[in-house]
């Protein structure tokens, strides 16, 4: 572009002025176009933003804090622990947590371990046919204690490396199956979520106040029969969750209670009420996870009257439940409504800019309806006396 074209455009750009011009076009197809385009947004504003997401209202999320009672007996009789029955202290490990609670369902036992010499487990690494495959102060990855430098015999047919550690060591190829502890499929639990919202000074809990002490000595979880009934049953809750409660009990798992509270303080506050949803959030696909379940190691100790240590070791196999709170909170508010309803009477000028866009690009008529919409106009001022006009130079 030449040097005078590109002053002949920054002069246009710094004193050219456009005015709007009003053009009536006499068209049903025009006309008809122009209230479509209207409709489609006065349906979004009132639709979308009104309706749907209520925005005449301001919105608070919800502050939680909850608290769960496991309840339930189970009896089991092995050949290492005899007859026993287990209650809530034995099964729940830790006894209180953050809104979450761990029921035991699987156990790998190895009782009256004390310090001292014995063979690892035979693993790829630890087999060996003389002192030659064992190195003095070894530990592996996956070793029980620390290698003493001797091949011993573990049975029979395979050797191992002698190590220092809780002896007999542990081994927990095998898990029990069935599950340990299959009947905590009909523990209850009972939990109480006590919620807030700042904003609104609104605070409530999901044991709600019709509900009484008769009612919850009997009633249990129901979607339907009962839905707002805070005790639930452990079967039920992994059955809602689409999963099989006996499965998930040999390997362990981590299960999700989610509670909702979405309150529309507009209305009565009794219509703001907890929702109850169930899924599994650990890896359900056993086939490809290398990891599968959930489960950790708990001992308890003990001294005999020669004061020698000894330990009962646990890998306790289970499901954990971690209640997850969400809720938002809505109320009418007149700065939000104004801005929204601002928002929707400027989101209506796009109508014409649509029109205008599709008239003067796409109809046939496009180029004379150009005209009658755009004029050019030179500036003129007034010359002398005799009332006649010359352009300005």
């Amino acid at each position: 572009m030449s040097g005078g074209g590109c002053c002949s455009e920054v002069y246009s750009c710094i004193f050219d002025y456009n005015t709007p011009r009003i053009a009536l076009i006499k068209s049903r197809k025009v006309g008809l176009l122009n209230r479509v385009i209207q409709l489609v947004i006065l349906a979004y504003v009132i639709g979308w933003v009104f309706v749907w997401e209520k925005g005449y209202q301001e919105f608070d999320t919800v502050v939680s804090s909850v608290t769960s009672k496991v309840k339930g007996v189970a009896a089991t009789n092995t050949s290492d622990l005899g007859f026993r029955v287990w209650d809530v202290a034995d099964y729940i490990i830790p006894a209180q947590e953050e809104n979450a609670f761990f029921v035991m369902t699987n156990l790998i036992l190895t009782p009256n371990q004390t310090q001292g010499h014995c063979p690892e487990l035979p693993d790829t690494s630890t087999v060996c046919f003389s002192n030659r495959n064992c190195t003095p102060g070894f530990v592996g990855t996956h070793s029980n204690g620390v290698q003493t430098g001797k091949c011993v015999p573990y049975n029979e047919s395979v050797k191992t490396c002698e190590v220092d550690a809780w002896c007999p060591v542990e081994n927990d190829t095998t898990v029990p199956m069935p599950a340990f502890l299959g009947a905590a499929e009909n523990f209850t639990v009972l939990i109480k979520n006590n919620i807030w919202y700042p904003k609104f000074k609104f605070s409530k809990r999901n044991i709600l106040p019709n509900i009484s002490a008769e009612y919850l000595k009997t009633c249990m979880y129901d979607r339907v029969n009962h839905p707002f009934c805070p005790i639930f049953r452990l079967g039920s809750l992994v059955e809602e969750a689409g999963e099989s409660f006996q499965i998930m009990a040999l390997l362990g798992g981590v299960m999700g209670i989610q509670i909702s509270w979405n309150c529309d303080l507009d209305k009565k506050y009794t219509y703001c009420v907890p929702k109850y949803s169930f899924r599994r959030l650990d890896n359900r696909e056993l086939d490809h996870n290398v990891s599968p379940g959930y489960n950790f190691r708990f001992a308890k100790y003990y001294k005999n009257s020669k004061n020698v240590e000894s330990r009962t070791l646990m890998k306790i196999y289970g499901i954990r439940f971690d209640i997850l709170v969400f809720g938002t909170a809505g109320k009418f508010d007149i700065i939000p409504t104004m801005i929204n309803i601002g928002s929707g009477v400027a989101l209506l000028g796009v109508a014409t800019v649509l029109c205008d866009i599709i008239i003067f690009h796409f109809f046939k008529k496009r180029h004379y309806y150009r005209e009658k919409k755009y004029k050019h106009v030179e500036d003129y001022e007034e010359l002398g006396d005799n009332g006649t006009y010359g352009p300005t130079p």
